[in-house]
């Protein structure tokens, strides 16, 4: 069975002094030079009193030190849960209370930035409301340098990357829990996906060879979806600079993707970077063979676009969500092909099951499929959500079930939010909707019902008190009153097809 460690560990023996792993300020990790700091974090956590089953709160941008940090981790028989301390106070204290760390990791700036003291006051003038992530009553580790507001006794990453002559072994354990993903959830019900290696494993054996990673490609992403399997294949895995925004910059992405064969982009990324393309902005190098397409629904009009214009280039849609990722991979060309109602997502990637109950949604299962939730059952396989059908073994979605919105790469709940929006003063009806755009990602639009004694702008005052009160993730683009919520059907409940048609 696929195990994440062992596959990370046994590509660092085996492709020991190419290039691994680049960070965003250049600094360069060999596959050995990895699996050694990998293999002295595991052992150096454990002589610190980092015992198997561990949760580690993990709150660090993506570099060669967070990924070092982070399989180390899990190498010591520990559990990554990442976490966003920008999701608000409550809702990450309501995680923390989900996952009951005992552990908790963070870069030196953010410690910083949490700490009661200017650089907190800064951060929240500038909308940002951070927990004061140094008083959890956890053990610390920081990378970085040490600064104000970081734990006196937190244990510096540089410390435990430091060579260890006999590291511990680390045998297999597919079984073991790697990762915690939160991925929705309100201060009442916060929810996160657990992913064994197992499972961790089994997708980077499936992304590795659909996407043909092999020792000579580099891959150009802050994506773990595409940077963990270029490492297993041995391939070298560069970073972008820290929150970079392709949209924003195409001509630093075309920089970034100089000799590289991979990249990933969200949809509406890739549509801002063709629209710099076609003005001649940039120009993308010919050493770029794929682009992953996921996160979002990836359109044909999008991918006829971006085949036209880079004719060299092979566009891969990924379908799967944080519950099982992928499910399938569809070309650019399938997808175009494909004349019927619907979109097509692809045939089910290798040993991924699919079926499409009475009701149309698409369940899914496989050797990928997380454990479960936290606190939750396992799973024996997942309701995506989507309605589909199943046409010569081809999965193609034809709505959805839920009432998910698919913004950039976040997954809203509408249902999750809407109760807490409604109870505010002056608001009799609150609802949620996504509004589609030409390139498949989704707006979120809040429709409110005002009370009799709402008094004036009501909508100043709801998107003023959203930051504390929902996920930050899930903060709506456009507040709307309207004079009353479209219903439909004898139950009369609140029509949200309609609404999304008013503001289409």
């Amino acid at each position: 069975m696929p195990d994440l460690l062992q596959q990370i560990l046994g590509a660092a023996d085996a492709h020991g002094p190419a290039p691994a792993l680049t960070g965003p300020r250049g600094t360069t990790l060999t596959h050995a030079r990895l699996g050694a700091r990998v293999r002295a974090v595991a052992h150096r956590l454990r002589a610190a009193g980092f015992g198997p089953g561990e949760r580690l709160l993990f709150s660090v941008r993506p570099s060669p030190d967070a990924i070092v940090l982070a399989l180390g981790t899990v190498a010591a028989g520990g559990t990554v849960v990442f976490v966003d301390p920008g999701a608000g106070g409550e809702l990450f204290a309501a995680r923390v209370a989900l996952v009951e760390p005992r552990w908790a990791a963070a870069e030196s700036v953010l410690y910083a930035a949490s700490a009661p003291g200017p650089l907190r006051a800064l951060a929240r003038r500038r909308g940002v409301l951070l927990p004061d992530f140094g008083a959890l009553p956890v053990r610390h580790v920081r990378t970085g340098y040490w600064l104000p507001g970081v734990p006196r006794r937190a244990i510096p990453l540089r410390a435990l990357t430091r060579p260890v002559a006999r590291p511990d072994p680390v045998p297999p354990a597919p079984d073991q829990d790697a990762a915690i993903v939160p991925t929705a959830g309100t201060t009442a019900a916060p929810k996160a996906v657990v992913h064994t290696r197992g499972s961790l494993g089994a997708a980077l054996d499936v992304l590795a060879t659909r996407c043909e990673l092999a020792p000579g490609t580099r891959v150009h992403t802050d994506q773990l979806l595409l940077g963990l399997p270029a490492l297993v294949a041995g391939a070298h895995w560069t970073m972008p600079p820290y929150g970079f925004a392709p949209a924003a910059r195409p001509a630093e992405l075309a920089r970034g993707l100089d000799g590289a064969t991979h990249t990933f982009l969200v949809p509406a990324d890739l549509a801002a970077v063709l629209d710099a393309v076609e003005r001649g902005d940039v120009a993308l190098p010919s050493s770029l063979r794929q682009v992953l397409l996921g996160a979002a629904p990836v359109l044909p009009p999008l991918l006829r676009r971006a085949t036209a214009l880079l004719p060299g280039v092979e566009f891969l849609a990924v379908y799967g969500m944080t519950e099982i990722l992928p499910v399938a991979i569809a070309t650019a060309a399938e997808k175009l092909a494909y004349a019927g109602p619907g979109d097509l997502v692809g045939a089910p990637l290798k040993d991924v099951a699919a079926r499409v109950d009475e009701r149309g949604e698409l369940h899914v299962s496989g050797p990928n499929l997380a454990r479960g939730y936290a606190g939750g059952p396992e799973f024996t396989e997942h309701a995506t959500g989507d309605l589909a059908r199943l046409s010569a073994d081809r999965i193609v979605l034809v709505g959805r079930a839920k009432d998910m919105i698919i913004r950039g790469s976040t997954n809203i709940y509408p249902g999750l939010y809407e109760p807490a929006v409604a109870s505010l003063p002056g608001v009799a009806a609150a609802l949620m909707v996504g509004v589609p755009d030409e390139i498949g990602d989704e707006r979120v639009v809040l429709a409110l019902v005002p009370a009799p004694d709402a008094g004036r702008d009501l909508a100043g005052r709801v998107r003023a008190a959203l930051p504390s009160l929902i996920d930050s993730a899930a903060l709506p683009d456009e507040v709307v009153v309207l004079d009353a919520m479209p219903v439909a059907g004898r139950t009369r409940k609140p029509d949200r097809r309609a609404v999304r048609e008013m503001f289409r």
